[in-house]
């Protein structure tokens, strides 16, 4: 009886998965333990018979001095462990790792390659695993130094071929982030790991039985592929899983209402599912809306990782159309083609939430309508989940814009309120609408009403930010956003702020507005804790990554420059993690 293996857990095993697990902590979920538990479950039961032969038939040995004593099958306690173990480590740091990639939008990639190429590729898969498993079943038959390797083979080779034949054009579509590196560094760390053991003799591979040649010095070559094969097996479970998930999720005309907690029988159906029958519109629109929000807004494209997979899609598609709308008026070359633009939009919503307008009619519409590379954003919008007032309010708040000048400015503290309602606030409502829907919550009908109201309030307090930062890119366009009334208290007229819109007299209304600003969050932010407790942590993540930007201006001597990010990417994730834990 020893405790030399129970050490090694002790050392070098718990602490790595107690990290991750801390580290990842704020954004698991029910599903992310739904998902752990399932592989670690299919890990143990797959490894039991197959390690115990191997001990059995004295493939490898673990002396009696330096195990506890109880054994399972013949295998040691310490080793079923470390299935458990090596499995839970592995899946979280997929998780992590995977965490910033919204994984839907390379269930496209298969289609959009050359034709045949990923026909050959999974060909290829299968026909390099099946020669493993040839290979290694070869060489149990011829038994001698082959055998550990043989073994191995035999064992894993198998589910590696049912998983990539599965999720192939998913796993190789997906950026390395979410595929090699998982499975390179666990690998590695556990190869230091294994030859510390090796050397001090906590597990032995019997000769005979192994080749004898080393990945350097200590660390047996059959050690080495065992790590790299097992740490391959979890990753493209975890991958199969999110494949079987991207599905599920996508496409409700496939999958309509999917559970929280799919069945290993929807999984596989939704795996089984032909590319062809994926929804390509969809597709395009979720990648399109991705690009968008990469592009302008670094803060919320990080917020958005957090949120559940179907809420997130929702949200970036209204994003998209929310962008897509105000870029067309925006960019406009004349009023009078950016009150076209508006006119349009106008059209479109009345048709999307008419009943007499057939999907085919607002399809030609649109495609008549509206340039080519924003049609996705105008067809894709979730309409049917929240109610028309936000949107034709937020057209309103284009139409306000398109009134501002130096004949019409903002008058008041009043008409910048309201101006912010209809451009941001009405934003925060269809975000909470589509919460909401996904997620249905005891609440009474008053006090959701109260909740959308304060979310209003939120989206407001954002804008302000918004405003206070954009201060000068607004100027070289010809807008003032800041109130009439305050300019004149401050001794400044709006020209003034074209020409010179980091005056220091102009600093000091920056701070007036990011005041109010924090004063609107901080009497609304509340509203957010009777969110579904699904939404709740990300809606938190989304708001205080913003609201970060105002703390930033608000630092005495800060300058905004144009073009980069007013808070850095660390500052952000460190944001969000405090956030979440809170």
């Amino acid at each position: 009886m020893g405790f030399e293996y129970a050490l090694v857990h002790i050392k070098y095993t718990i602490p790595p998965a107690a990290l991750l697990t801390l580290l990842y902590r704020p954004l698991f979920t029910k599903l992310d333990a739904y998902k752990i538990a399932f592989l670690v479950a299919i890990a143990v039961l797959s490894t039991i018979p197959w390690d115990s032969y191997l001990i059995r038939n004295r493939i490898w040995s673990y002396p009696s001095h330096v195990i506890v004593g109880p054994t399972l099958f013949d295998i040691p306690l310490e080793e079923v462990f470390f299935f458990v173990v090596q499995t839970y480590t592995t899946s979280l740091l997929y998780l992590i790792l995977s965490k910033p990639t919204f994984q839907p939008i390379y269930l496209s990639a298969e289609r959009e390659a050359p034709h045949g190429r990923w026909r050959y590729n999974r060909l290829a898969g299968q026909v390099f695993l099946l020669g493993a498993i040839a290979w290694g079943w070869r060489c149990i038959i011829e038994g001698g130094m082959g055998t550990y390797t043989g073994l191995i083979l035999v064992w894993a080779a198998p589910f590696l071929l049912l998983l990539w034949s599965l999720a192939y054009q998913f796993i190789l579509g997906l950026p390395l982030t979410n595929t090699v590196v998982p499975i390179l560094l666990p690998t590695l760390y556990l190869w230091a790991v294994d030859t510390l053991a090796l050397r001090r003799g906590t597990w032995v591979i019997n000769t005979g039985t192994k080749y004898g040649v080393h990945l350097w010095d200590g660390l047996e070559i059959e050690e080495a592929l065992f790590f790299f094969v097992t740490n391959t097996l979890i990753v493209c479970g975890q991958l199969a899983f999110d494949n079987a998930l991207a599905v599920l999720h996508t496409f409700p005309k496939l999958f309509a209402n999917p559970p929280l907690l799919p069945s290993p029988k929807i999984l596989v159906l939704a795996l089984l599912t032909p590319c062809s029958m994926y929804d390509d519109a969809r597709l395009t629109g979720l990648k399109e809306a991705v690009h968008r929000l990469k592009q302008k807004s670094r803060s919320f494209y990080l917020a958005s990782a957090t949120f559940p997979g179907p809420l997130r899609a929702d949200l970036l598609l209204l994003y998209s159309f929310c962008r897509v709308a105000d870029d067309l008026v925006d960019n406009a070359s004349t009023l009078e083609e950016a009150k076209d633009w508006i006119a349009k939009l106008h059209k479109f919503l009345n048709n999307v939430y008419s009943d007499t307008t057939t999907s085919p009619q607002l399809h030609d519409q649109v495609c008549d309508q509206f340039p080519l590379e924003t049609q996705s954003a105008l067809l894709q919008l979730p309409a049917a989940k929240i109610s028309p007032k936000p949107l034709q309010d937020l057209l309103l708040g284009f139409e306000m814009d398109l009134a501002f000048s130096v004949a019409s400015p903002i008058e008041t503290a009043d008409d910048l309120r309201v101006y912010a309602e209809r451009v941001a606030g009405t934003v925060a409502q269809m975000c909470i609408q589509l919460i909401f829907h996904l997620y249905p919550s005891s609440l009474t009908a008053e006090d959701q009403r109260r909740i959308v109201a304060a979310g209003n309030t939120v989206g407001v307090a954002l804008q302000y930010v918004n405003i206070a930062r954009d201060i000068g890119v607004d100027a070289q366009i010809g807008r003032v956003y800041l109130p009439l009334n305050w300019l004149s208290e401050a001794g400044l007229s709006y020209d003034d702020v074209l020409k010179r819109p980091h005056h220091v007299r102009i600093e000091s209304l920056r701070k007036h507005l990011l005041n109010d600003a924090f004063l609107l969050y901080e009497n609304a932010k509340g509203a957010i804790e009777h969110l579904p407790v699904e939404a709740r942590g990300p809606i938190r993540v989304a708001v205080e990554s913003y609201m970060e930007i105002g703390r930033i201006l608000r630092q005495d001597g800060f300058v905004v420059k144009v073009g980069r990010s007013t808070v850095p990417k660390w500052r952000r994730i460190i944001v969000a993690w405090r956030t979440l834990l809170k």
